[in-house]
């Protein structure tokens, strides 16, 4: 596997910005920048997206550098628009789809390069074009959109509720 100290500190930052999105989905039905788990998936993400940015297969500046940096970035929009526009409002759509986005496309590589190095010796895949992971980034991107819909279901019963009470 041999990872460099950069590659240690990325994938253990990395797995707790997963950790901490899935507290975050399971406790509150999305990611809240609002509370710690939350705060966590946004710092963990940005500078295990920033870190990435130290890897190079190729010599160069890469797809992958690209990926990682519109993951800052739709993480970034998410956190200005949770500081800018307090309460339940439209904007929460918007946060709530970008951060759980941000959290689909963090784990395009997180599957592919897991998938190709474990187990150790005999990875479950050659490369990222390999059947086993399209077949569950399938499965993470179905996740993606049903967790988007319930995430949109839910925020809008809340908005109604917030309007109604006002």
């Amino acid at each position: 596997m041999g990872l460099s100290n950069l590659g240690i500190f990325h994938t253990v930052i990395g797995i707790l910005a997963i950790v901490a999105a899935l507290i975050s989905f399971i406790n509150f039905g999305k990611i809240s920048l609002s509370k710690l788990s939350g705060k966590i998936y946004f710092y963990a993400t940005v500078v295990t997206s920033l870190t990435a940015l130290g890897f190079t297969k190729h010599g160069a500046f890469n797809p992958g550098h690209i990926f990682s940096l519109f993951i800052v970035v739709l993480v970034v929009i998410a956190f200005i628009l949770h500081l800018k526009k307090k309460g339940n409002t439209k904007v929460r759509f918007f946060e709530n789809f970008l951060l759980s986005f941000s959290f689909f496309l963090s784990l395009v590589p997180t599957v592919n390069e897991t998938l190709t190095r474990v187990p150790l010796g005999h990875p479950l895949a050659k490369d990222p074009t390999a059947p086993i992971i399209q077949q569950v980034l399938l499965i993470f991107f179905v996740l993606f959109i049903a967790g988007s819909v319930f995430q949109f279901i839910k925020q809008r019963k809340l908005n109604r509720s917030l309007s109604e009470t006002n």
